[in-house]
C-alpha cells in the first residue's frame, strides 16, 4: 500500500505537474459561466511558472539536500563493498535495445569502473529492481553485463533484484549481504537523494558510509543565483520538492528515524 501511495502522490505533489493541472483547468472554466474562476487559476499557474522556473527557489531547495554529505572521505580500511543504489537504469529501454540503457544519473554506475579498479577485493553491489507502477523487468538484470565490460570479475558482482523502493534497497541488501560488525560497506547513490537514502540504511540497522555522485550543481550557487532556463529551474525543484516530500512520508511511516538525516561523526 506505500508503495502505490508514494507513486501516486509523487505524481500530484510534483510542482511541474501542479502548475499544468492549475493552467489546464482554469483554461477549461474560461468556457463555461465560471470563466472569472479560468483567468485566475491561469494567471496563478503562470505565476507559479516564472517563480519555480526562473528563481533561485529550485537551486536553494536542491543545495540543501546535494551539501548535506560531503564528498566521501576513503580514508580507513579499505570498503568491504559498494552497494549502488537503483534509479540509474532504463530496464524497459534496455530490454528493447538489447543493451544497458542508463538515464540522467547514469554517474551512479560509471563511478563503478573506478571505485573497483582502486579497491580490487572489494564487492560491488547494485541494488534495484522495478520501481513502475506496474511492475516490470528489474534494473540488476542489465547491470552485470556493464560491469563486467568495467573488468569486474562476476565473482565481485552481487544483484539485489527485488528493491522498488530506497527503503526495501536498504531492507533488502541488508538481508542479502548480512553485514558484519567489523565490515565497511559504503552506498552509492545521487547527492539529492542521499539523506533519504542513509535515513533507510539507518531504520534497516545497517551502517553504511555515504559516497554522493550525480550533482546538480557545482557548489558555488548561493541564493542569488539563476537557473539557466525555465525548465532547468522547474526541474531542479521538482526534483528537490520529490526528495522532501520522500523524507517526510519516510520519517512519518518510520522508514527513516530522522526527517533530514546527516553525517554522524565516531
Amino acid at each position: 500500500m506505500f508503495f502505490v501511495a508514494s507513486k501516486v502522490l509523487a505524481f500530484f505533489l510534483v510542482p511541474s505537474n501542479i502548475i499544468f493541472i492549475t493552467i489546464f483547468v482554469g483554461s477549461a472554466l474560461l468556457f463555461t459561466p465560471w470563466a472569472r474562476a479560468g483567468r485566475r487559476l491561469v494567471g496563478l499557474g503562470a505565476v507559479a511558472l516564472v517563480i519555480l522556473g526562473l528563481s533561485p527557489v529550485g537551486i536553494v531547495l536542491i543545495k540543501a539536500l546535494e551539501d548535506r554529505f560531503p564528498v566521501w572521505n576513503d580514508a580507513g580500511p579499505p570498503p568491504t563493498g559498494f552497494i549502488v543504489l537503483g534509479g540509474a537504469v532504463d530496464p524497459f529501454g534496455s530490454s528493447i535495445r538489447k543493451t544497458t540503457m542508463m538515464d540522467s544519473a547514469a554517474e551512479r554506475l560509471t563511478i563503478v569502473a573506478e571505485l573497483a579498479r582502486k579497491y580490487p577485493n572489494a564487492k560491488i553491489v547494485y541494488s534495484g529492481g522495478n520501481g513502475a507502477l506496474f511492475g516490470g523487468l528489474p534494473e540488476a538484470d542489465y547491470v552485470k553485463p556493464l560491469f563486467e565490460s568495467f573488468g569486474i570479475a562476476p565473482d565481485r558482482i552481487i544483484l539485489e533484484r527485488d528493491s522498488r523502493t530506497t527503503a526495501e534497497n536498504a531492507e533488502y541488501s541488508k538481508a542479502l549481504l548480512k553485514p558484519k560488525a567489523d565490515e565497511r560497506w559504503v552506498i552509492v547513490t545521487s547527492a539529492r537523494h542521499m539523506p533519504r537514502s542513509i535515513g533507510s540504511f539507518r531504520a534497516a540497522g545497517f551502517d553504511v558510509e555515504a559516497l554522493p555522485v550525480d550533482w546538480q550543481l557545482n557548489g558555488r550557487e548561493n541564493m542569488t543565483s539563476l537557473p539557466p532556463s525555465l525548465m532547468t529551474g522547474l526541474g531542479l525543484t521538482d526534483a528537490a520538492v520529490r526528495e522532501f516530500v520522500g523524507l517526510l512520508a519516510y520519517r512519518l511511516s518510520g522508514r527513516s528515524p530522522e526527517l533530514l538525516p546527516a553525517p554522524r561523526h565516531h
